[in-house]
């Protein structure tokens, strides 16, 4: 029996460069597995994270042999530069950054986006999720004199209207508006912004929507491929912008979904395996 091929082979694509990942929570969620490619292709990394999340995330960076394991809470203008502040004395310079931050009530994911929706909410869900990459972009560009690529994930509901979705398809909507307008800003820099659209994929995000594991089976039938959105082609993706591989590609928001987003309206086969499954 043939041995499972490994999802990321060992390279040297991105020997030499640092970058910082924001974002890991868990080894399901999209953040670990665009680090664990990074790390294969020769990466030196250092990761992120909010105090709650510290024993999830230190056995991940051990793992990668991460050292610079730095706490940051995007909310806290003191916590950010004190953060980017560790990253400069530490290293001087950056050549990527992995943004994979995001959050709403999940009390106010489901039913009616008017009705559910409430002021601090909407506000504080934008600062998480849209927000805080405006602020990394702008911390970590002064340490890319060389140039450098800034990476986020977005989802489809930015653009259509997915149920339960709700305010964070607003934000989202945010996100990829400012992934356009950093690029504008920073591209004479030699600083590349791009976002990925990412399919549904089983991270603890995904179960914080109400009938979000719902979207796994529709999301499979409806798609062109027939399959699943696989972890490991979203951070292949991530692993082309952030590299030279992307050296001209830059404000684009790139759907990683099996080619789900272009379908208007499934075919009969894919209405009747979505009912059956």
């Amino acid at each position: 029996m043939s041995e499972t091929p490994n999802p990321y082979p060992q390279g040297q694509i991105m020997a030499g460069k640092r970058g910082v990942v924001m974002g890991v929570a868990n080894k399901n969620s999209i953040a670990w597995a665009i680090a664990q490619q990074l790390a294969a292709q020769g990466a030196e990394l250092a990761f992120t994270y909010i105090e709650a999340m510290e024993k999830r995330v230190r056995p991940l960076a051990e793992e990668l042999g991460v050292t610079q394991l730095i706490p940051a809470d995007v909310t806290s203008d003191e916590s950010m530069e004190a953060a980017f502040a560790t990253l400069k004395d530490e290293w001087g310079s950056l050549d990527f950054l992995v943004h994979a931050i995001a959050f709403s009530d999940k009390e106010e994911l489901k039913g009616s986006f008017v009705e559910n929706t409430s002021r601090a909410n909407f506000a504080r869900s934008m600062d998480v999720s849209a927000y805080s990459f405006v602020d990394a972009c702008r911390r970590a560009a002064p340490m890319m004199s060389e140039g450098g690529s800034l990476v986020t994930l977005t989802y489809l509901g930015s653009e259509r209207v997915i149920p339960s979705y709700n305010v964070m398809g607003v934000a989202k909507a945010a996100l990829e508006a400012s992934t356009r307008y950093i690029a504008r800003d920073l591209g004479p820099q030699g600083i590349r912004v791009n976002a990925i659209s990412a399919g549904a994929v089983r991270t603890l995000s995904l179960g914080g929507i109400s009938g979000g594991r719902s979207l796994l089976s529709e999301a499979k039938a409806w798609a062109p491929l027939r399959r699943d959105t696989e972890v490991e082609g979203v951070a292949g993706a991530a692993l082309y912008l952030l590299s030279d591989l992307g050296r001209s590609c830059t404000g684009e928001v790139l759907h990683v979904d099996a080619g789900f987003h272009i379908v208007g309206m499934p075919d009969e086969d894919a209405i009747k395996a979505s009912r059956e499954g």
